[in-house]
């Protein structure tokens, strides 16, 4: 059985190139839905013009794949509801220096 925690785990080790801060902390993944015939992620970017979208929608897919074996995976990228701050987690805020006090 795939556990969430364990994609969640997995979603951790793959970091925004450009930011020093992994995917589930930025607040970049809104569902994670598992069943027993795939495990579908959606998420979003903090801007639709990223440079490096392909290349982490296949980081993002290749690690939860690692998790959920020969069951598939499949990225749905959206755009609604849109990305903000307050989707970053505390760590997240920290690291960045993004704390209610500079934001």
């Amino acid at each position: 059985m795939i556990e969430k925690e364990d994609i969640i785990g997995a979603l951790k080790t793959v970091y925004d190139p450009e930011i020093s801060v992994n995917i589930w902390d930025l607040g970049l993944v809104y569902d994670i839905a598992i069943n027993t015939d795939s495990v579908v992620i959606t998420m979003t970017f903090t801007s639709p013009t990223c440079p490096m979208m392909e290349e982490l929608l296949e980081s993002v897919r290749a690690a939860a794949q690692d998790v959920a074996g020969n069951v598939p995976v499949r990225v749905e990228l959206v755009w609604d509801p849109p990305w903000n701050l307050a989707r970053m987690s505390e760590a997240a805020r920290l690291e960045l220096d993004l704390t209610e006090q500079g934001w």
